[in-house]
Parts: structure tokens; C-alpha cells; sequence
């Protein structure tokens, strides 16, 4: 409790987080991640509708249909971002969502190697072509997912997440927030997250310019330098808020930074798929491959 400014009374701190009840913002954030979920099952159908098309055989559909599942799961990740926190939310929340986006990154950089591959392989003689064989991308996917995994299992063993009420930043006022229990693991989540994303750019702008058949590189490539400025931005506004402004700012980040890789890499085969079928054929893309 605290008193008034008589100091004759005991009146009841402010209880703040972010509220379903009170926050309008909360609101906004549910409608763009309920949003943004059907429009990737929107995608997810359209693919496994045409999934024996060229556009979607044309760059790993199995690795897509990953990535697109993992996109899914990181929006459905907000709404344990959502409302008052518990312990099993707190637990939850941050590693959750630093798995199933690290999927994400790591089908990424998959589709990015099997470009690289993929591109060598086409030199006569070239040793690369030995590699389309060993199944390359998913290895990427498995290994990349599994260093993310350990670090949260480290994480969750050593110093685990749990429920705070912060008495003390604002005066009269109680935060009902999640402690991270281990920033050194917090912070090796998303740093791991990040080293992902910008192998994945720097790869992706180097085949940038490979034929139209493996045109996802460009489209990669403006995927993640979005995913790297939303993070590098967040950062900073992450640690100078705090109480529910400091959960605003990361739940806007997973939207923006999803959406931006969900809106880069496959509206353009969207678009192909429900308004240009014409351009879904095995006959153009072998043609622009050979231009």
C-alpha cells in the first residue's frame, strides 16, 4: 500500500501489466497476430494446394512448409506476452518464441545454402554436386534449431524465468513483470538468433544476382537486413522502458520481424500461384535459368 498525500490513508499501489481489460494496445497486438495468422494458413493452404507446382518445388518446399509453420508458432508465441504474467507464461514466452523463430532463421539460411549449392552444382565437373545428395538444408535446419535448444534447456536448468512485482522503479505503483532470471542466457538467445539472421543476409546478398529460378536470395536478403534493423532498433527502446511498455516493444519487434520475413519471401510466390498460373511452369523457369 502507499499513503496519500496527507499521509492519513493507506490507499492500494497502481497494479500495472499489460491488461486485457484496460490496454487498447493489447488489443491491437491480438488483432495483427490473429491477423497475421490466418493470412500464414492463408499461405500454408495455398502451398499445400500447388505443392507439386515448379514455383513451390523450385526452392525446398519441405524447408518452406518448415518455415512457414515456425512463422505461425512465433505469432501464436505473443499471447504469452499477453495480459498478467504467471510463472508458467514467464517460462514460457521468451523460449518459446526464441525456438520456433530460430527454426525460422534456420530454414532461412537453409533455402540461402541450397542456392549456393544449388548454383555451383550447375559447373561442369563441380565437386558440388555431391552435396544435393546429403540432404544439406535439412542438416542446417536440425543443427542450427539444436544449438538454440541447448541454450534454452541451459537456461531453464540454471536460472529460470519467473513472475516479479517490482516495487521500486516507480513510486505508487506495483509491476507485475517477468523476471528473465538469466540475462547472460537471455541475451545468448537472441544474440544467438541474430548471428543466424546476418549469416543468412551476408550469404543471401552475395547470390543476390543468381538466375531467376533461385530468385529467393534477393527476396532473403531484404527478408533479413528488415529482421536485423527491427532487432538492432529494439534494443535500445527494450532496455530504456519498463513495466508493460518493455513487453510492448518486444511483442511489436516478433510482428514486425515475422511478418516482414513471412511478406519478403513468399508473397511474390503467392502472387505467381493466385494471379499469374501462367508463370507457374517448369518450361519459363528453365528458361530464365538459362538466360
Amino acid at each position: 500500500m502507499w499513503p496519500d498525500e496527507k499521509k492519513m490513508l493507506c490507499l492500494f499501489k497502481v497494479v500495472e501489466f499489460l491488461s486485457y481489460e484496460k490496454d487498447i494496445l493489447l488489443h491491437i497486438f491480438l488483432t495483427f497476430a490473429l491477423l497475421l495468422c490466418v493470412i500464414t494458413l492463408f499461405i500454408l493452404g495455398s502451398f499445400i494446394h500447388y505443392w507439386d507446382t515448379p514455383v513451390v518445388k523450385a526452392n525446398n518446399r519441405t524447408v518452406s512448409f518448415i518455415l512457414l509453420v515456425s512463422i505461425l508458432l512465433s505469432f501464436l508465441c505473443v499471447f504469452f506476452f499477453l495480459g498478467r504474467p504467471v510463472d508458467i507464461t514467464c517460462l514460457l514466452r521468451q523460449v518459446s518464441f526464441g525456438n520456433f523463430f530460430t527454426i525460422g532463421v534456420s530454414c532461412v539460411l537453409a533455402k540461402t545454402i541450397t542456392v549456393c549449392i544449388a548454383f555451383k552444382a550447375t559447373k561442369p565437373g563441380s565437386s558440388w554436386r555431391k552435396l544435393i545428395s546429403y540432404k544439406v538444408d535439412n542438416c542446417v535446419v536440425l543443427v542450427c534449431s539444436s544449438m538454440q535448444v541447448l541454450i534454452c534447456v541451459i537456461w531453464l536448468l540454471v536460472s529460470p524465468p519467473y513472475v516479479e512485482y517490482n516495487h521500486h522503479t516507480y513510486p505508487g505503483k506495483i509491476i507485475i513483470q517477468c523476471n528473465e532470471g538469466s540475462d547472460i542466457c537471455f541475451y545468448s538467445m537472441l544474440g544467438y538468433m541474430g548471428l543466424l539472421a546476418a549469416v543468412s543476409f551476408v550469404l543471401a546478398f552475395m547470390v543476390r544476382t543468381l538466375p531467376d529460378s533461385f530468385n529467393e536470395a534477393k527476396y532473403i536478403t531484404f527478408s533479413m537486413l528488415l529482421f536485423c534493423s527491427v532487432w538492432i532498433s529494439m534494443i535500445p527502446a527494450y532496455l530504456s522502458t519498463r513495466g508493460k511498455y518493455m513487453v510492448a516493444v518486444e511483442v511489436f519487434a516478433i510482428l514486425t520481424s515475422c511478418a516482414g520475413v513471412l511478406g519478403c519471401i513468399f508473397f511474390p510466390k503467392l502472387y505467381i500461384l493466385l494471379l499469374k498460373p501462367e508463370l507457374n511452369s517448369r518450361n519459363i523457369i528453365l528458361n530464365k535459368t538459362k538466360n
